[in-house]
């Protein structure tokens, strides 16, 4: 099992900057990736940005060039995503994702509201 706790979301206005946070714990050996995904009322969740134990990092055209998903080296299992330029279509409620060779695990959720 893999336990994942997000943090860092809130309030922002267009235009602004968020940082979310994502421990993993538990059998994070096992993890293969992790990913941020995001989901708005009445809607499936949609992949936002992935980031392989190799360091590479796959985004979606909506947000590449304002989000960037990284690691912390010294723990690869605490991951980041930098959000800048929001805009208010980035509203939405952010999960961190864990791909651990098979099953997937997912984070409570973070809210993220971006007000023009």
């Amino acid at each position: 099992q893999v336990h994942l706790v997000e943090s860092g979301g809130g309030s922002v206005q267009s235009g602004g900057s968020l940082r979310l946070s994502c421990l993993a714990s538990g059998a994070t050996f096992s993890i293969d990736a992790m990913a941020w995904y995001r989901q708005t009322p009445g809607k499936e969740r949609k992949l936002v940005a992935m980031i392989t134990n190799g360091g590479g990092a796959h985004y979606i055209d909506s947000v590449k060039d304002r989000f960037t998903i990284s690691r912390d080296d010294a723990n690869h299992h605490t991951v980041y995503l930098q959000m800048n330029n929001l805009r208010s279509e980035d509203t939405a409620v952010y999960y961190c994702v864990a791909d651990a060779s098979g099953p997937r695990y997912w984070g409570q959720g973070t809210q993220v509201t971006v007000s023009s």
